[in-house]
Formats: structure tokens, sequence, C-alpha cells
């Protein structure tokens, strides 16, 4: 069996996604986002243009492009990260190599998750979006709060990252234990010989084709997902919740211009590159990840963007992009971190 050529593959999908910027998929994201607003507004009970039950049929057939475009990426994300890191791992030169540049990127990752949810946290005190907005003004099942299980201990926590059933963290979407899997599979295929590894490599390399495929088609999805969405987030929420969620929005897109100003602080004084021009190479990628608002749909720009124009060597970026893409959630630890202090401001919890 022939092995798929990673290089001129990575080439083809990262092109593809180029063509998406250029169509300006990220305007047309925008557009929908807006169109969405104004006609979850035109249909909520609060203006009350359309009968509630009619509104509520028709909001779920609006929303079912998004339903459909979150289901394929879903669909594909576990495939997609296995395959990538799997990859990735086995185009090291060796295991010293691979060691040193783990430990390093698994340290920056948890500095930086650590620095988000400070910042997150740090900012909704500080602002108190929850103040804006109280329980009545929410819908029923957003203002009864669910009592969660009690959490595990960090022993238990760490034990769980090792899966004993690796299909079943696959099924259940967890997926810590599938990066650990794949990781151990990418270091067992880089200690064997290249023509022992080729067959397998090349199985991982076409499943990555695939799930590229599948990406590439929910991509002509996602100005009607983003439609639709937000027509149905904003008609259940209502307008008087959506004015008081305005700050708590605030709050997220103020704590993530703080975090990519600490990035491009990062690259001036580390990396000894302008900051500006850090974002002029990095701007088509940036634009499709917002369109996205996914890190493993946009996987092979990355490591193409990070190979062509910063000169990084393609046994690093391909391994610590795909590696990052999945753990490194710096982003969404600031909005949890938000997110957890705007509910107990909402709900009167003290934190104290």
């Amino acid at each position: 069996m022939k092995a798929l050529e990673p290089l001129k593959s990575l080439k083809a999908m990262s092109r593809h996604l180029k063509s998406l910027v250029r169509e300006r998929l990220w305007l047309q994201v925008l557009v929908g986002m807006f169109l969405g607003v104004l006609m979850g507004l035109a249909l909520s009970p609060e203006i009350n243009w359309v009968e509630y039950n009619n509104a509520k049929a028709l909001v779920e057939w609006i929303a079912l492009p998004g339903q459909i475009f979150l289901a394929l990426i879903q669909m594909i994300v576990i495939p997609l990260v296995m395959a990538s890191i799997v990859r990735g791992i086995s185009a090291s030169d060796n295991l010293e190599q691979l060691k040193s540049i783990g430990l390093k990127s698994v340290f920056f990752f948890v500095t930086a998750t650590i620095l988000s949810i400070c910042i997150g946290i740090g900012l909704c005190l500080l602002i108190g979006p929850g103040h804006f907005i109280h329980g009545k003004s929410l819908p029923p099942e957003e203002a009864s709060p669910e009592v969660g299980a009690p959490m595990e201990s960090l022993p238990q926590l760490i034990f769980r990252i090792i899966p004993s059933n690796p299909l079943s963290s696959m099924i259940e979407f967890e997926m810590l234990p599938v990066v650990f899997f794949s990781a151990v599979v990418g270091i067992a295929l880089l200690s064997l010989r290249r023509d022992q590894s080729a067959l397998l490599l090349s199985l991982f390399a076409a499943i990555q084709e695939v799930c590229m495929v599948v990406v590439k088609g929910a991509m002509r999805l996602a100005p009607l997902a983003v439609f639709g969405l937000m027509s149905q987030a904003v008609f259940r929420v209502g307008f008087e919740a959506l004015v008081g969620l305005s700050a708590y929005v605030a709050c997220v897109l103020l704590g993530l211009l703080i975090l990519m100003g600490g990035y491009l602080l990062f690259v001036q004084l580390v990396i000894r590159r302008a900051a500006w021009v850090f974002l002029r190479d990095m701007r088509e990628l940036l634009l499709l990840a917002f369109s996205t608002s996914s890190s493993a749909a946009v996987m092979p720009l990355s490591i193409k963007t990070a190979e062509d124009r910063f000169q990084v060597r393609p046994s690093i970026s391909q391994f610590v992009i795909p590696l990052g893409a999945t753990i490194n959630m710096t982003g969404t630890s600031l909005y949890q971190g938000v997110a957890t202090v705007f509910l107990a401001q909402v709900f009167g919890v003290d934190l104290g």
C-alpha cells in the first residue's frame, strides 16, 4: 500500500481553507449572526408578532442547519484529533526530541490556562456582569441550576486521563483520555522502524483526509448555521435577558483581548517579532478560526502557516499544533472562569 504524501495533502487542505477566507466566510458569519439576532427578536414572545407555537415550530426549522453543522463537526473531531496527534508524534525525529518538546509544550499550555482562568475570574469580579441580570429574567430551564455531582479528587482526575477502554472514551467524547491514547500510539509507532509503521501511518493519513473532506462540506453551512442558532438562542432567552447578558459578553470579549495582548507581548519580547507583523501573517488563520469556531477544523492551515511564515520545523509544528488544538483551550478556560463567577452573581451565591 502506497503511503499518502503528508506534505502534499497538507498543502491541498490549507489551500482549500484559504479559499474560504478569500470568499469572506468570516463576513458571511457576521451577517448571519446579526440577522439571527433580528430574527430571534422578531419571533420572540415579547414582540409577539407570531403566535408562540407557530414561532417555536419555525425556530426549530431555522435552527436545523446549525444543529447539522455542529453534529458534522463533532462527528469528525475524535478521528481528526486522533489521526493528527498520532501523525504529529510520529513526525518527530526521535524520542528525546519528543520528550523535550512535549515537556516545554505542556508547561506552556498549563501556565497559559491558569493565567487565562485568573484573567476571566478577575475581570468578572471587577465588572460584576451578573449584577445586570437576575434569575427571574431567565427562562425557567435556565433559572433553575442543577445540583452537580461531587468533585473528584486530584488523583482520581489524573487516573481518569488513562483510558481503560479507549473505545468507550471515544463514544463518551472524553477528549483527554483520547489524547492520551493517541499519544501512546504515536510514541509506539515512533519506536518502530519506518517500514513497520508505514502501513498504519498511511491509514491515519487517510482518516485525516476523510475528516477534512467532511470539514470542507460543513464550512459551507457555517453562515446559515450561525443564523439559525442565533435565532434559536435569542428566541429562547428573550430581549430582557439578552440586554442583561450584554455585560457578560463584553466581559468575555475584554478578557479575550487582554489574553491576545499577552500573547502578542510574549511574541514581541521572547520571539523578537513585531506584533503587527505577527498579526499580518496570521490574519487568514485568525479569520478562518473566527468563522468556524473550531481549532480542529483549521489545523491544516495552522500547521502550514507555522511552517511557511514562521519557519517552524515540521517535526515540531505537526506535534505541537494538534496537541495544542486539543488541550490548550485558553479562550475556553477564560470563558468558563467568567461564566462561573457570572452565574454565582446572578443567583446570589457567595464564592468567598
